[in-house]
């Protein structure tokens, strides 16, 4: 299997999670992925805990399947390397700060001279414009800044720091994602490419999908535990007998009705809960939580379909059966013969995908290979090392 996007070629240059996350889903899907790597300036994702055979993890993960090419992008040489490489390339991603590759000689602008069909990709915190450009930031500084933090959360104790990097995810990388493939898919049009704009707070915005739209067109400001979604209804975690949690989401009368018969109080399955009756409704149904323990709830609900699960931890989200049936974990070659279970790419295509080749590559571990078939003698290349242009 050669996966759908086998013909795309994509040069890499971004670091840490955003970018990683997004190159991952195109080289799981059968794209050509190479990492341009400072070979001095460490990506700092490869020494993040926990490490498995002095490996890190999560850098592992996010970029199996990827070749590695260390660059010293500060010499002539190294950049003459890249303008050779992206005539062979479709897409280049990367996630500098606004100004660094077109200081490089490597921007939008030089190298469509060279590859007029490139496709390129910028992710950043705030995007090429706007007075926070040049801004340094983080994923909980983009939630903050594009609203979301202002309505997850608890009335008494704020907003919560989210267990998964939203931002960086959901606003970064699959944004990243969306776009770069629509782009190829215009290019089969037009023949030529184009550049991409992504700002990691633009796209977090943009999931204020009903809160955002509900204050547009009707001036209704979110707020914490003040709308359905948010914890302003029954629709919330509960707590078990032995400190555990439940979720319930049963908002439809239906499953509204088989939760409460369920728990033993039929009575409590209105049709129509007011808003100033929703607080007398949850503490009812916490009384009711509370009287059992989670194994409890855990087989009372199993054949009810109200909309009712509990909140599992890693390891028991594994063994559930239905996490087991999707195959959401795969064995990943490490190189010696052994293997590394990693996340598996949750997409599913009628004609699968490639299986996994290897975990996340040693700095530069492709150096050689790729010059190699661009053309360089080994005395060339043996030069190009000697004088620290790569590594």
């Amino acid at each position: 299997m050669s996966g759908p996007l086998a013909s795309l070629k994509v040069l890499d240059f971004s670091t840490l999670l955003p970018g990683p996350f997004a190159s991952l889903l195109l080289a799981d899907m059968g794209a050509e992925v190479l990492r341009i790597e400072s070979p001095a300036r460490i990506d700092l994702l490869r020494v993040l805990p926990p490490h498995d055979r002095g490996t890190s993890a999560s850098h592992a993960y996010l970029n199996r399947n990827k070749r590695s090419l260390a660059l010293d992008l500060k010499q002539a040489e190294a950049v003459e390397i890249v303008r050779e490489l992206v005539k062979g390339h479709d897409i280049l991603l990367e996630q500098f700060r606004p100004g660094v590759m077109e200081r490089l000689g490597l921007g939008y602008a030089a190298l469509k001279a060279i590859n007029p069909r490139l496709i390129y990709v910028s992710i950043t915190g705030y995007g090429q414009t706007g007075p926070y450009k040049d801004r340094a930031g983080h994923d909980i500084n983009y939630l903050a800044l594009a609203g979301v933090a202002s309505h997850t959360g608890r009335r008494d104790s704020g907003p919560l720091p989210l267990g998964v990097q939203l931002a960086d995810v959901a606003g970064g990388s699959l944004h990243a994602v969306v776009g770069l493939l629509a782009a190829v898919i215009a290019r089969q049009q037009s023949g030529v490419g184009q550049y991409l704009d992504v700002s990691m707070t633009d796209c977090s915005f943009s999931l204020n999908a009903m809160a955002g739209a509900g204050y547009l067109a009707c001036g209704v400001e979110p707020e914490r535990e003040n709308h359905v979604l948010n914890g302003g209804s029954f629709y919330d975690y509960y707590r078990t007998r032995d400190g555990r949690w439940m979720s319930v989401g049963s908002l439809e009368p239906g499953f509204m009705q088989q939760l409460c018969v369920a728990l033993g109080r039929p009575e409590l399955a209105v049709h129509s809960v007011k808003p100033e009756q929703q607080a007398v409704l949850k503490q009812a149904l916490q009384v009711e939580f509370e009287k059992r323990s989670f194994d409890e709830l855990c087989e009372l609900f199993a054949g009810v379909d109200a909309c009712v699960e509990p909140v599992l931890s890693l390891s028991e989200a594994l063994q559930h059966p239905q996490l087991k049936a999707r195959e959401l974990v795969s064995q990943v070659p490490r190189g010696d013969g052994s293997s590394q279970a990693q996340i598996a790419c949750p997409l599913k295509f009628s004609e699968g995908l490639p299986a996994p080749r290897h975990i996340g590559a040693a700095v530069g571990a492709h150096s050689d290979e790729v010059l190699a078939q661009l053309g360089f003698s080994a005395q060339r290349i043996a030069d190009l090392r000697q004088a620290r242009v790569v590594g």
